[in-house]
């Protein structure tokens, strides 16, 4: 008999996660608190860039995938893997979603189950949080009862290189034997499994992980700063850096950070530090000085490319290209583009957007998408380049755009300045 397994949050890591575990034969259940979500789910319409809608109805198709609200559709599983949000809400971890969780699954957990976290979170939420709530509301005891392990997301939205399969995944367990159940789970659905001395330990990887990329990201965009100021050209200079062989690794300036990561894991782990420690991880806390002031350096530039063709911000049209935090995919969450966005039609500039993967209900008001067409070009006094998404013709914009301000280097011409 296939065994069970319940994946608490359907969203970019969850989804994956259930339809890959349909591929090596388990009955899935798609748990998510979000009606609309499961309504699409259930027929067939993925709102997850790396699942196609294909995908899923092929899910679907097999009988064992079950997307729902309910969590008695949970009972009797074998396996239940918790991805659910860990926002920041005013500087503190908002913990809410994966508390919410544990406590409605708990009185499901029976003898020889595993329940496994994957939200990014700080390190001593498993051990801390979950494992009282489950054992709370099971009557069951870890170890002994039943299993618990943690095992951070490693997802990239929109990578064709690197997916959840061939990405070595970090897996840990409260004991020897939660850590071998974990692990078996895992090496039925990724190539490597990558065990670990202790949940803590994997806790804080993830967050080593981003903080590295956030910190970095945000040298490279201070030097965008400076250079401009230089009369250097960062985006030469860093892709002739990286002609080292070793010691180096190239990032590149943006108009800021987005997404779920970025922008909040490194705080978790700098509020972790200022908690249990009493220090300020400063390396973190200027990294996000730097990247979260980014997109009101990009208004500025704008503003000032305004000005020098004799054009006020105020009453300028401008049309804005890309605003997920990311090409290729369509998740704004955190997006810099969208910050840009208020930060222009604060100035009174009248915008229009151009993103064909965004869907309109997920962006806030005051932002009208439009197609890219020759006759919006024409009509901008600013093209602003903030997600280079590969859907982009941008021969065309070079051609037909009077000035074009590009944050990610895809353009080049008289009409062009790059961050």
């Amino acid at each position: 008999m296939a065994r069970r397994l319940v994946v608490i949050g359907q969203g970019y890591v969850g989804l994956p996660l259930a339809i890959r575990a349909l591929d090596v034969g388990f009955h899935v259940v798609g748990l998510d608190t979000d009606e609309w979500r499961v309504k699409q789910l259930g027929v067939g319409e993925s709102y997850v860039d790396d699942i196609s809608s294909e995908r899923l109805v092929a899910a679907l198709g097999t009988g064992r995938y079950l997307p729902t609200c309910d969590y008695a559709d949970a009972a009797g599983f074998d396996v239940c893997v918790i991805t659910v949000p860990t926002p920041m809400r005013d500087g503190v971890p908002d913990l809410s979603h994966v508390e919410d969780a544990s406590r409605s699954v708990a009185r499901y957990v029976r003898p020889g189950c595993v329940v496994i976290l994957e939200s990014t979170t700080y390190p001593g939420t498993t051990e801390e949080v979950v494992l009282p709530l489950l054992e709370e509301g099971s009557g069951l005891h870890v170890p002994g009862d039943f299993h618990l392990g943690y095992s951070p997301e490693r997802i990239d939205p929109g990578n064709p290189r690197w997916h959840l399969e061939n990405t070595p995944k970090i897996v840990s367990g409260l004991g020897d034997a939660s850590l071998a159940v974990v692990r078996d789970f895992y090496a039925q659905i990724v190539d490597r499994p990558v065990p670990v001395s202790s949940v803590k330990l994997a806790e804080i990887t993830k967050l080593i992980e981003n903080t590295f990329r956030h910190v970095n990201i945000a040298l490279i965009n201070e030097l965008a700063v400076f250079a401009e100021q230089l009369d250097i050209d960062i985006w030469e200079a860093v892709d002739v850096a990286a002609t080292k062989p070793f010691g180096y690794l190239p990032f590149y300036p943006g108009p800021g950070v987005g997404g779920h990561c970025l922008p909040v894991d490194p705080s978790y782990l700098s509020w972790k530090v200022k908690r249990a420690l009493g220090h300020n991880f400063r390396f973190v806390e200027l990294a996000n000085d730097i990247n979260d002031h980014m997109p009101d350096y990009v208004v500025r530039r704008v503003t000032a490319g305004l000005n020098e063709r004799c054009k006020p911000v105020n009453g300028s049209r401008v049309l804005l290209l890309g605003l997920s935090y990311k090409k290729n995919i369509g998740d704004p969450r955190e997006s810099p583009a969208l910050a840009v966005a208020e930060g222009l039609r604060n100035l009174g500039a009248d915008l229009r957007a151009v993103d064909p993967h965004v869907e309109p209900l997920r962006l806030p008001p005051g932002i009208g998408l439009v197609h890219l067409e020759e006759d919006e070009l024409r009509a901008a006094d600013a093209v602003v380049v903030l997600t280079d998404h590969d859907a982009f013709d941008f021969q065309l914009v070079q051609r037909v755009s009077s000035y074009i301000f590009d944050t990610r280097n895809r353009c080049s011409g008289p009409a062009v300045e790059r961050l």
